[in-house]
């Protein structure tokens, strides 16, 4: 019987909620195609992430737990997924759309001669076809591409419901993987962290500021000064809301905040229930990156600003007398999460 795989992504001992979400998505596959669902984990002591893994309805879980593993190497890690799809009949791999997804999804489909849909908010199946419905043209139009197995798909982060733990747990099998000697003479000394607090891919609530942070006059200092203090503001709404401090390309450019909070076709590609766009005019490339969001509001000086074509809500104001009257709404009515 062949499989539909899904490969769970994790790091620091914690899979990312997009693997569960991945896991959603093959079981739709697997209704229309037939075949079971099958979570691969690879890595080095990676046994509680099996566990939890089984837990969430795939039929098997296929676990190579090898020191070759330990730390993740792009090559070592596509050299396994290949291996694996040979040895056990795998006709589709699904990836989350996160760093590594999209990095393994890319050298899988390479290694195997298999064509690719990426970034998918949307599957069915279709005369034994698998029809992908994923954003184009910078998210203004909706396209759909089919294709036949086998195939790698990977799934945008946030576009499928995350599969529930129950109390039934699937048979975990222990596998050997394949790793090549390029792939094992890549030797990783270590990651730094480069942010704390709620993943920005995976936040349900993104506050996001722009240039337009420092361009005012309610405070003092000069352009980088106001714009560490509006950054700082942003940020402190957003942990109150439990959500994830975020910004455009144009206020990463300006040096008012680091890369890793960037949003946008050359950032992180977001979906949010809440997405707050603070002083960010609308670029297209900055749509690109959070069109899907469920709903946004945007708070801006010009009521010409593109941002507000996809707003649901818009506020044409200074973000500096709307953002601390929200900060105080949310303290005085109890809505702070209680881990802000």
């Amino acid at each position: 019987m062949s499989k539909i795989a899904v490969y769970v992504d994790h790091f620091g001992g914690k899979a990312t909620a997009a693997s569960w979400e991945a896991l959603t998505a093959a079981q739709t596959l697997a209704q229309g195609l037939g075949g079971q669902v099958v979570a691969v984990v690879l890595g080095k002591g990676v046994d509680a992430l099996a566990q939890e893994a089984a837990r969430r309805g795939p039929a098997q879980v296929l676990v190579a737990d090898d020191p070759a593993l330990e730390a993740y190497v792009p090559d070592a890690y596509a050299d396994a997924l290949i291996g694996l799809s040979q040895a056990h009949d795998i006709a589709v791999w699904v990836f989350p759309t996160t760093m590594r997804g999209r990095e393994l999804a890319g050298l899988t489909a390479a290694g195997l001669d298999v064509g690719a849909l990426p970034d998918v908010i949307a599957l069915e199946v279709t005369d034994g076809k698998i029809v992908a419905t994923r954003p184009v043209y910078a998210g203004k139009l909706l396209a759909k591409v089919e294709t036949e197995p086998p195939a790698v798909v990977t799934t945008r982060v946030r576009a499928f419901p995350a599969a529930e733990a129950g109390d039934a747990t699937a048979e975990i099998v222990a596998v050997t993987p394949q790793v090549g000697p390029t792939a094992q003479a890549v030797e990783s000394l270590g990651f730094a962290q480069a942010a704390q607090g709620v993943s920005l891919t995976e936040a349900s609530i993104i506050v996001s500021g722009g240039r337009g942070v420092a361009n005012t006059n309610k405070v003092p200092g000069d352009e980088i000064e106001k714009a560490r203090k509006g950054f700082e503001m942003l940020g402190e709404l957003a942990r109150l809301l439990g959500g994830a401090l975020g910004a455009s390309r144009a206020a990463v450019d300006a040096g008012y905040i680091s890369y890793d909070h960037q949003v946008g076709q050359t950032g992180k590609v977001v979906s949010p229930d809440l997405y707050i766009a603070c002083g960010i005019s609308g670029a297209i490339q900055h749509l690109a990156g959070m069109r899907t969001s469920k709903v946004i509001v945007a708070i801006n000086t010009d009521p010409e600003a593109p941002i507000f074509k996809v707003a649901r809500y818009g506020v044409v104001a200074d973000l500096w007398d709307i953002v601390p009257a929200l900060i105080e709404v949310v303290k005085e009515r109890g809505l702070a999460k209680t881990n802000a």
